[in-house]
């Protein structure tokens, strides 16, 4: 991508390639999806292209509702790139351990109220786990990575993002992981309204149960 100085790959995933750098004098985030040779060529670049697109626009319309992300500053379908404002500061997964308790409902809570923010725009994260949230110098927490996004008024599909968060808190902060998910809750319920947020979060248990039967299911099938 034409300007873009790379500095180093800060990670590399199967769906992604993420790289920090300059670009035009912005500190900036490439986001490169790389072909996959095991596609066909022409469904693989249709594939990459529309993925990147998508993510773009989730991305523009989640800021549009007052959402912190990070701004698309470039979208290349072709190349399959975007280049992104880079969000300068620590992981929530790195600053939850390291704060008091009351520091730490204030952040969960903020978060919970970003995902509520989301949520009542239709608007699904796919992939909601604190590596995934930037705590910035002047405490605003941003969303990050919107691969997996999609756009959504159910609530199962709602249901399922706050899933994703509660386990990735009990898989990284399990000694703290409840008393984070009640913050977080807290701050959901006050941003997208009781009755709703209701409805979303008691989708938790329901797809958990439904998750046991069929993992019950499986094992006595398979004897």
């Amino acid at each position: 991508m034409e300007g873009f100085a790379e500095e180093r790959i800060i990670y590399r995933g199967a769906e992604a390639t993420i790289s920090l750098g300059t670009w035009h004098g912005f500190r900036v985030v490439k986001k490169w999806r790389a072909p996959k040779p095991y596609r066909i060529e022409a469904l693989d670049q249709a594939l990459r292209t529309r993925r990147t697109v998508h993510e773009a626009q989730l991305l523009h319309d989640s800021k549009e509702v007052g959402v912190p992300a990070p701004t698309v500053l470039l979208l290349s379908p072709k190349e399959a790139t975007l280049l992104l404002s880079h969000i300068e500061g620590e992981q929530l997964r790195e600053t939850l351990t390291s704060r008091g308790p009351d520091e730490r409902a204030s952040q969960c809570r903020q978060v919970g109220g970003t995902v509520g923010r989301l949520h009542g725009a239709g608007i699904v994260h796919g992939d909601l786990t604190a590596s995934n949230m930037i705590v910035a110098a002047d405490r605003c927490i941003f969303l990050v990575d919107f691969g997996l996004g999609s756009y959504s008024w159910e609530s199962e599909d709602m249901g399922v993002d706050l899933l994703l968060m509660r386990r990735a808190l009990k898989s990284t902060h399990y000694r703290i992981a409840d008393e984070c998910f009640r913050a977080f809750a807290e701050g959901y319920r006050e941003e997208l309204g009781r009755e709703k947020a209701s409805i979303n979060l008691r989708k938790i248990g329901e797809i958990e149960r439904r998750g046991r039967y069929v993992d019950r299911t499986v094992r006595s099938w398979r004897g």
